[in-house]
């Protein structure tokens, strides 16, 4: 079971605590953005890395993400450093998620510059490739297009080896490819309770991964959906997903409430499923 903290709850970080160690939850993901997400577009959000980092501190059990980084926030050499130090302060249970990003607003508040949908899938592969060579190499040197490095250390190195990298992108050419060379696992989202065309992705998802050599079956797949309003309706949408082919379940409540946290953890011991169940609360 996955659960993302609400971030302006921060107040609160003693029950999400003893939720995050004490509920069957598998992971616990933050997400990273400027601004909130939605129609409104006003009001308060913490920087999403910092927030991990008290997580990790003050958590011992659960295992911890972001869903996800957009790569154009941070350069990959500082994000690396980021993602080992992390690892180090939850002792070994990061899981880190990143994608191409890209929120016209946010990026222009920010002055942010405005890329092509290619660039920025260009930019989320060379992310993903100096992001494992700097996790496991001693010394990297990249010339790529969108990032230079010379004899670039980034020490000590996470505590996983590997350290799990979560990629999300739909893009059927270059994006799943990205996925299917560099991820532990591929992250998709929808607004609907069943898996729809994200089932037909899933075998474009298998495609790429015979294309590169891959075993399809060594790609996790999560995908994030709304929470149905009643158990049953959860329980039925969760059958579906898994029996499409996903084996992690990111379940978004409607609202920001602590009890609907505990009432997602209720529905683990009736899942009859295999894999991860992840709960979401922007």
């Amino acid at each position: 079971m996955f659960e993302q903290i609400s971030q302006p709850r921060i107040k609160t970080r003693g029950q999400h605590r003893s939720l995050l160690d004490d509920l069957p939850f598998d992971h616990a993901w933050v997400f990273d953005h400027l601004i909130p997400m939605g129609r409104d577009r006003t009001g308060d959000i913490f920087e999403g890395w910092t927030v991990l980092a008290a997580m990790a501190a003050s958590t011992s059990r659960i295992r911890l993400g972001t869903l996800v980084t957009g790569v154009g926030y941070r350069h990959p050499a500082l994000f690396a450093k980021m993602a080992a130090t992390v690892d180090h302060v939850s002792g070994g249970r990061l899981e880190v998620g990143i994608g191409a990003g890209g929120d016209p607003v946010a990026d222009e508040m920010a002055g942010l510059p405005s890329l092509s949908p290619r660039e920025r899938v260009e930019r989320l592969d060379e992310t993903a490739r100096v992001l494992r060579r700097l996790w496991d190499e001693e010394s990297v040197s990249f010339a790529g297009k969108h990032f230079r490095l010379t004899d670039a250390r980034s020490d000590p190195k996470p505590v996983q080896r590997p350290l799990p990298l979560w990629i999300a992108s739909n893009g059927e050419r270059r994006g799943m490819r990205t996925v299917a060379e560099r991820a532990t696992g591929w992250l998709t989202a929808t607004f609907d309770t069943e898996p729809g065309d994200l089932a037909r992705l899933l075998r474009v998802l298998d495609r790429h991964c015979e294309a590169v050599g891959r075993d399809p079956s060594t790609l996790r797949r999560g995908v994030q959906f709304p929470l149905p309003a009643t158990d049953d309706e959860a329980l039925r949408a969760c059958s579906d997903f898994a029996s499409a082919g996903f084996t992690d379940l990111i379940l978004m409540p409607r609202d920001r409430e602590l009890r609907t946290v505990e009432r997602a953890a209720g529905l683990i011991s009736k899942l009859q499923i295999g894999g991860s169940v992840v709960v979401v609360g922007e």
